[in-house]
């Protein structure tokens, strides 16, 4: 027998969100990515925060951007890297009560890293250097493994 859910459009947009987000993370993984996979990791973390603008708040948002920086990061697209990673850091700052402690860790990293590959060295060293500090910040033993783990992996394009 096939069973058909309804959902309301709040939580498709929920569901598009969380599972595209998903998929960013499987592909940013995996090793030896095709070109096709490259584009659909691209189109799915733009996707994702899309439904996040839809049903979610302004950490959301913040992580939306985060994770599109980081997939133009990987894919070598420095212009809008930064981009990216700049509207991650305004909203950082534009809501700071909705920000973990990790969030500010990660958005200084996702600005030196983009900046990193971008050839901006001395503003990369500098959010290296503030990504580190607020990593230290970091309360939870967890979440500071998981930044620490992400900040000293990946290409740091000769900045770090």
């Amino acid at each position: 027998m096939d069973e058909t859910k309804t959902y309301t459009v709040k939580e498709a947009h929920l569901h598009f969100a969380k599972s595209l987000n998903g998929r960013v993370w499987a592909l940013l993984g995996k090793r030896d990515r095709t070109p096709d996979e490259n584009e659909t990791m691209l189109y799915a973390a733009h996707a994702s925060c899309y439904h996040w603008l839809q049903v979610g708040t302004g950490v959301n948002h913040q992580r939306g951007e985060w994770l599109i920086a980081r997939v133009y990061t990987v894919l070598g697209i420095a212009d809008a890297a930064v981009r990216h990673a700049t509207r991650c850091l305004e909203l950082t700052h534009a809501f700071p009560d909705l920000m973990e402690d990790f969030d500010w860790a990660f958005a200084y990293e996702g600005v030196a890293r983009a900046n990193a590959l971008a050839g901006n060295q001395a503003t990369a060293r500098e959010y290296i250097q503030r990504a580190e500090q607020s990593g230290h910040a970091i309360k939870d033993a967890e979440d500071k493994k998981i930044f620490f783990d992400d900040f000293n992996g990946g290409n740091w394009y000769n900045a770090k």
